[in-house]
């Protein structure tokens, strides 16, 4: 059943356990794709790609325009409209691309890029192998704000970026690939990952207080 606001809704994709698990469904679905695809386990060792677990409980963070659902873990749902309301009160407008999304659905994208005659370790410098994306936790968002192309490296240049690198940590968010990242990607400045509320940060201790 799917359930939108903040209530939640679960969700088990061949037997997933939580985030950053897997079972053993799980690898041989995702070993599949990767050999489907023609993505060698060697040059996903030599990048340090770390695998990510497919999440068991999401819940709708935020509705798009066009009526899509953007799923996320729900501590990481809470932390994104705690940010999404920080940045409204200084003026910025920010709202999701892309949240959750499934080892099958990345598979399916490679595959597409693949279908357009496009090598892949090309593809793989702009999307991650199935099985490795940081959007299958549920944590990951894909951003944007209006003027600005979605998606795009330009992203970086928007007074709501600046105010990401700003205030993001606060909120638990960090920006995942940077330019010059150790895993081989291309920048994104749009691609940000829920960790948890930066210690001692003002996020962080009213949430203190709220639960005290």
């Amino acid at each position: 059943m799917v359930r939108t606001g903040h209530q939640r809704r679960t969700i088990y994709n061949h037997g997933a356990g939580p985030p950053h698990t897997k079972t053993l469904g799980v690898l041989i679905g995702m070993n599949a794709h990767l050999a489907t695809l023609g993505i060698s386990v060697e040059s996903i060792a030599a990048r340090g790609l770390r695998e990510c677990g497919e999440a068991t409980e999401l819940e709708c963070a935020e509705i798009g325009p066009d009526g899509r659902e953007h799923l996320l873990v729900p501590a990481a749902a809470e932390a994104w409209r705690r940010l999404r309301s920080a940045a409204i009160s200084d003026g910025i407008t920010l709202f999701i691309v892309s949240g959750f999304r499934s080892i099958d659905r990345q598979a399916e994208i490679v595959r597409l890029k693949l279908d357009t005659g496009t090598a892949v370790e090309d593809i793989l410098t702009v999307c991650a192998p199935p099985g490795f994306s940081e959007h299958h936790t549920g944590r990951a968002v894909d951003l944007s704000t209006p003027g600005s192309q979605a998606l795009e490296v330009e992203f970086d240049q928007t007074t709501a970026y600046a105010w990401l690198k700003r205030r993001a940590e606060e909120f638990g968010y960090r920006l995942s690939y940077p330019i010059g990242n150790p895993s081989g990607y291309q920048y994104e400045p749009w691609h940000w990952c829920f960790h948890d509320a930066q210690p001692g940060s003002a996020a962080d201790a009213r949430g203190a207080q709220r639960h005290a």
